[in-house]
């Protein structure tokens, strides 16, 4: 019987972050820090002739003024022959995007750095930027994602009694986290110590290393609380190493905080995608050929591919299948991954064609997903570890009240306002990575349980802690879990929905590994109750080490580790993924069943009603699943219906680049969601039988909305978001 696992547990850091004890970077006090604000270029592509930073230096509080001019060295020096590149800010008189950093003012004050920025001004040999992805679609090359096709599906469209030909446009859309990204930086001798907000420790110690020409082994990244990243943190970003830069030039530690502003060119994004989808079918539904064609954007200077059809590759039963993603330079800077990658852009585009098609067929939208349900993985031909979509639909359905549904769109009203119900499936990896952690086990029955991984807001610290408590058999409060840092076993980066299964599976070898030792302790005394047992009978609970099959033999740990001079045991364990996974296909996977209620007159929409059912492997605390879950559907609703960054093509800059005017859901736009949960018993996946669920939340959601918008109006928008104008 589980003790933690599998019940609502409240948050182990929730008094920390409610009282203000949590630290996020920016808040770490160091003496004698100085403060950096970056200077941003106001054109995309050219060179800077000349930078005046005079007025700037002689302003009150400025202590230096950094440009390409003076910067200390960050990098290689590129090779005489190679093509320019963006890697390190302040390294050239190269612009290659709107917004790059190009001076940081450091001063005695943030307000005083803030203020002298102003008055540095910059020159520019200026050309015209390329930033529409539909200008450079002739010049995109394909991806390194991409897969041979399956069968020959254009011969197999062609013969295809029913087919669907249409094209779907996803704008760039900005990561907005709550903590605005900052970084403080000190050195001591050659000894470097950076408090980041990040996903990845380690990868920005090795970033740095590599800028600064530093052994890795001499720089700390600390990152112990991060107020959302999404994707935004997963790749080093470019001011940790201008702060460290500045630090060293200085000799003082200096700290940088993005205002939000900056932050729309300081991490990266959601590219903009074009997708070209063909569905053919028989007039029974089942498919023939699924021939999806995606585009999207990357920088001048760097390749980047968020792999859009990956995942869709593997959702229906379709023999004739072609899913190339194509990725075109455009002089802005690089996208990134950002919630849900490739999936949810992939997934509104084939799931929206699905419902077109569904319509064609005069279909009910669900029985055609069903008809071609994969019972097997289409790519590999393998089984699935576990797949419960098939009760998903089920239970989704049910519990919308599907079967009420009238087919006909325009057909359901609400007084004056139009009524859609749609629906969508979603599917995720349930991936796992090598990960490190360190369990030191105390004979007064208390442990401390470590992992360089991070917390970006799904709730790690309680999940490990809930997990270390149940296989040392403690009680959750006499566990410690620390994170973010590099001087703890290392953890994959924070994404792709890998946390849990990787993190978790090390923190339970830990465990289990302790308990081995502790029962080769016991089994030292010749009367132990314990003799002859191996370690898989025996088990923690509650300061005892004792028979799983007989509860009552067993031995006081206490007693025994008192006995044989052990004051504590430290253990550190690697996980990596059980070779048995290789027989077997991974995937999450869920259903979205959506309301919205849209008023005719003023073509907005509301989207009143979402039940949401997921089925990802175990739930090990249910309470912030379902509240990740719920985030997942806020964020589509955001996708769907308001997030879009406007670019002025003719400058390159992002003229929606704050909160004023990049819009994202409030309270207001959001009504009833339900989220439930389809639980699978799957071991293979790894031992503790989860997959990720922060991502899977939101893939559908999109596509769900729009079906529903086309079924409430008669119109289908292919291009989000769905806003007013476009169904007036």
């Amino acid at each position: 019987m589980a003790r933690y696992l599998g019940k609502e547990t409240t948050r182990v850091d929730g008094v920390a972050k409610v009282t203000g004890k949590a630290k996020y970077a920016a808040e770490f006090q160091v003496p004698h820090v100085a403060y950096g604000f970056v200077v941003l270029s106001t054109v995309a592509k050219g060179r800077i002739t000349a930078i005046d930073t005079r007025a700037a230096e002689q302003a009150a509080g400025v202590v230096r003024v950094f440009t390409h001019l003076n910067a200390g060295r960050l990098g290689k020096a590129p090779a005489a022959d190679a093509a320019p590149q963006w890697a390190w800010p302040l390294q050239s008189d190269q612009v290659f995007f709107n917004g790059q950093p190009i001076a940081l003012v450091v001063a005695e004050s943030y307000e005083q750095a803030r203020y002298a920025a102003r008055l540095v001004q910059a020159s520019y040999q200026s050309e015209p930027p390329t930033t529409a992805l539909e200008t450079v679609l002739d010049q995109a090359k394909p991806s390194s994602d991409n897969t041979p096709p399956r069968g020959d599906p254009s011969k197999a469209l062609q013969a295809a009694a029913v087919q669907v030909n249409a094209e779907y446009h996803i704008p760039i859309n900005h990561h907005n986290p709550i903590e605005p990204h900052a970084a403080i930086a000190f050195w001591e001798g050659d000894k470097l110590t950076v408090f980041d907000k990040t996903q990845n420790v380690y990868g920005v110690q090795k970033h740095l290393a590599e800028g600064l020409g530093v052994p890795a082994e001499n720089i700390r990244v600390v990152s112990p609380f991060v107020g959302g990243a999404f994707g935004s943190s997963l790749k080093p970003n470019y001011y940790p190493s201008l702060t460290a830069m500045a630090a060293r030039e200085l000799k003082r530690p200096v700290k940088l905080v993005l205002t939000r502003t900056q932050m729309f060119t300081g991490h990266g994004y959601r590219p903009q995608t074009i997708q070209k989808v063909r569905l053919g079918a028989d007039a029974n539904g089942k498919l023939q050929a699924i021939i999806q064609e995606a585009f999207h954007n990357t920088s001048s200077f760097e390749v980047f591919s968020d792999n859009t059809t990956g995942f869709l590759k593997q959702v229906y039963a379709c023999e004739n299948l072609d899913m190339p993603l194509k990725v075109a330079a455009t002089d802005l800077a690089t996208p990134t991954w950002m919630r849900a990658p490739g999936a949810v852009s992939g997934m509104f585009a084939l799931e929206s064609a699905m419902d077109e098609l569904a319509y064609a067929l005069k279909m009910d939208p669900m029985e055609l997903r069903l008809v071609n349900y994969a019972e097997v993985d289409p790519v590999s031909g393998k089984p699935f570890s576990s797949k419960a979509l098939r009760e998903c639909y089920r239970l989704g359905a049910e519990k919308f009240g599907w079967k009420n549904r009238k087919p006909e769109p325009r057909s359901m009203r609400d007084g004056k306002l139009l009524v859609g119900w749609g629906m969508a499936s979603s599917v995720w990896g349930a991936m796992q990575m090598p990960a490190s952690a360190k369990i030191t086990f105390r004979q007064d029955g208390t442990a401390t349980v470590s992992s360089a991984t991070s917390d970006i807001g799904p709730g790690t610290y309680t999940v490990m802690s809930m997990i270390a408590a149940e296989f040392l058999g403690l009680k959750l409060d006499q566990v410690t879990f620390e994170l973010g840092d590099t001087r703890q076993p290392q953890a994959p980066a924070q994404g792709g929905s890998w946390t849990t299964s990787s993190v978790g599976s090390a923190v339970r070898g830990a465990a289990l590994t302790i308990t081995a030792k502790l029962l080769d302790l016991a089994n030292r005394d010749a009367s132990s109750p314990l003799r002859g047992a191996s370690a898989d009978d025996v088990e923690m609970l509650d300061g005892r080490l004792r028979l799983k099959s007989d509860a009552a033999r067993g031995v006081e740990i206490a007693d025994v580790m008192r006995s044989t001079g052990t004051s504590e045991i430290t253990e550190v364990y690697k996980s990596t993924p059980s070779p048995e996974r290789d027989k077997y296909a991974s995937l999450a996977h869920g259903a979205q069943f959506v309301e919205v209620k849209v008023d005719p007159d003023l073509g907005t929409v509301k989207v009143t009603r979402v039940i949401e059912i997921t089925a990802c492997g175990k739930i090990l605390n249910p309470l912030a699943s379902h509240s990740q879950e719920i985030g997942g559907v806020v964020w589509g609703i955001g996708m769907a219906l308001e997030e879009a960054t406007e670019v002025d093509h003719r400058t390159g800059r992002l003229m929606t680049a704050n909160l004023q005017h990049y819009h994202v859901p409030v309270n207001a736009d959001i009504h009833a969601i339900e989220t439930v949960f389809v639980e699978e018993d799957d071991t293979i996946v790894n031992p503790l039988g989860v997959k990720g669920m922060g991502e899977l939340g939101m893939v559908g959601i999109p596509a769900a909305i729009a079906n529903a918008v086309y079924h409430a109006t008669g119109k289908r928008i292919r291009s989000l978001p769905i806003t007013p104008e476009k169904l007036l």
